[in-house]
């Protein structure tokens, strides 16, 4: 029942997304078209643009409006397994460490809606809305920002000339850590990702602040930024004790920053190089490895049948949204950094990430650490390069909370692709991911899911 639901919600969103486009469409006749500025398209033209850069040859000569959308249905045949030892607890019935049995079938689908608006000559809004996905089955608003890339209107020549090497980005956003986090699927966005599901961390978050980049014509750039550390933010003061200082827990300010160096070094090779941070030394509950609301693209694996029996569900689709994933709970301080090279040789690109993330939770006094590795290697074919084949290693060791031992995660995806049109994508993927280092009462001991996933996505 809670499937059909989902489904008759997610028909309705595509409804609602085709209604609005068609509206839209309809204003826009009033001559409100035209170009974004200093802007990543939602199509594969989008495909390894990374922060948007001051290249910008689209001019301004009124306010529009674009109207965009990305949507996605994928066909799952997975199956997992565990050699879990036995367990039952009072609140459930049966054994709450075996696991689901899962069936080839349709997952629900997924779908954004994108409005992008032109305001003035280098000022750009973004609003982007999830209409149905996994965690979040009820239209959700992600977030929006403004972006300058121009200030004309302070009339300061002085600067102007600033501004031809700097962005500004104040608003909800995504928090510009990693270079993974331009590659990554974004609910009913998967358009940009040759693969079917993220990072096992899935560094991910939308909050609250501002950014500034500075780009150089030598191909380096830095950036820089401040945010509330927060997806969902409280007016209200802390009534918890912070077991590391013994005092009242703070809401402090997040601080990241990337630096690195882009740069077409010929026409047909392109190299990419930067390292990233982020760190929170006190939050209301940071999400910075938790902060999807559209959940994982591998459905069901490894979750067990009693427990979401159990479970009451309001707005999730199932109690286990992030399955496939690792959170390791840094909700109280999280201090992280990464490394990212992408080398993108005629229709070859590699890209690797290397990461390093310590932090604790409101009851721990000391921090654990995380690490993670991970390497893509794309190739694009013909002409057009518009088919694809590709291999992903992804590799976490962890130490969690009430754990004696790190546990280590280690999966390896490949996947081939197709875009039909520079709008329209069908790819498939075979994964095999498994769960060392759990001890036997833990329903992830032993855990193993393997098998094939196909998908189709639309993004304009």
């Amino acid at each position: 029942m809670k499937k059909l639901i989902g489904l008759t919600r997610s028909k309705n969103a595509v409804r609602h997304l085709s209604t609005i486009i068609l509206l839209a469409f309809g204003l826009n006749a009033a001559a409100q078209q035209g170009e974004m500025q200093y802007y990543r398209p939602n199509d594969r033209t989008g495909l390894n643009v990374f922060e948007t850069t001051k290249n910008d040859t689209t001019s301004f000569h009124k306010l529009h409006v674009k109207v965009g959308g990305a949507f996605e249905e994928t066909f799952q045949n997975l199956n997992n397994k565990n050699t879990a030892s036995a367990m039952t607890l009072p609140a459930y019935s049966g054994n709450v460490n075996s696991l689901e049995s899962l069936t080839p079938a349709f997952d629900l689908a997924m779908a954004n809606l994108n409005i992008d608006v032109q305001l003035a000559d280098g000022i750009r809004v973004n609003l982007t809305t999830y209409l149905a996905s996994r965690h979040h089955e009820d239209v959700w608003v992600k977030g929006g920002y403004i972006q300058f890339d121009k200030l004309l209107f302070l009339n300061s020549a002085f600067v102007d000339n600033i501004m031809k090497s700097v962005t500004i980005k104040v608003g909800q956003f995504d928090v510009n850590y990693g270079d993974q986090v331009f590659r990554r699927t974004d609910g009913g966005n998967t358009i940009y990702n040759p693969f079917i599901e993220n990072y096992i961390l899935d560094e991910f978050a939308t909050e609250i602040g501002g950014e500034f980049i500075y780009h150089h014509k030598s191909g380096l750039f830095a950036l820089g930024g401040i945010t509330n550390g927060e997806l969902d933010p409280t007016m209200l003061s802390s009534a918890k004790i912070d077991s590391a200082t013994g005092k009242l827990n703070k809401y402090d300010a997040a601080f990241h920053g990337k630096i690195g160096y882009d740069k077409q070094l010929t026409q047909d090779l392109r190299f990419r190089l930067s390292g990233s941070f982020y760190t929170d030394k006190s939050a209301n509950s940071n999400t910075l490895f938790g902060g999807d609301r559209t959940g994982s693209h591998y459905y069901d694996v490894m979750s067990n049948a009693a427990v979401a029996k159990g479970t009451t569900l309001s707005d999730a689709n199932d109690y286990n949204p992030f399955s496939g994933r690792l959170n390791p709970g840094f909700s109280e301080e999280v201090n992280t950094v990464m490394g990212n090279l992408f080398l993108k040789y005629k229709g070859l690109e590699l890209f690797g990430t290397a990461e390093s993330a310590k932090g604790r939770t409101i009851t721990e006094k000391t921090q654990r650490q995380a690490t993670q590795y991970a390497f893509d290697a794309v190739y694009r074919f013909t002409k057009k390069e518009n088919f694809w084949v590709a291999f992903r290693y992804n590799t976490v060791n962890a130490a969690l909370q009430g754990y004696t031992n790190n546990v280590t995660i280690q999966r390896e995806a490949g996947s081939i692709g197709w875009f039909l049109t520079r709008n329209v994508m069908m790819k498939a993927e075979y994964v095999n991911q498994v769960y060392m280092g759990y001890p036997a009462n833990n329903i992830l001991n032993g855990g193993k899911f393997y098998g094939y996933c196909l998908e189709a996505s639309i993004a304009f």
